[in-house]
């Protein structure tokens, strides 16, 4: 029973590109078509309004670069595992999502590492 408990949380929990993830694999290895899992999965996030008042997940929006756009370029490469390429891009495009849907102490891990590099950041 506490496995089932514990396996539920885990369902909650998921973030929307998780869920997505969960979709194509219950489709590709298992033949179950995604609208029926994403509604399996969200299901129980649509409970009552008392859970709708906190937020749960944020986004990590890079606002600007900062005087030290190289410092920024190389963190956003750290933190999100992109490539040099795709870390710069982000950069430049600013104002654009770092991290999408991560926990607050993650988000605002983030965005202390972000500002003390020189960055403006947005949490969502």
């Amino acid at each position: 029973m506490a496995d089932l408990k514990d396996f539920a949380e885990q369902l909650v929990n998921l973030t929307v590109k998780e869920v997505n993830e969960l979709a194509d694999i219950l489709k590709d290895e298992y033949g179950i078509e995604p609208a029926a899992a994403a509604v399996a999965v969200a299901g129980p996030a649509a409970g009552g309004d008392a859970e709708a008042a906190e937020q749960t997940e944020f986004d990590v929006i890079l606002k600007a670069a900062g005087q030290s756009k190289l410092a920024v370029v190389k963190l956003v490469k750290e933190l999100t595992g992109l490539g040099l390429k795709e870390a710069k891009g982000i950069v430049d495009s600013a104002p654009a999502p770092i991290k999408e849907g991560v926990s607050k102490d993650e988000a605002e891990g983030l965005k202390a590492s972000l500002e003390e590099a020189g960055a403006e950041v947005e949490l969502k």
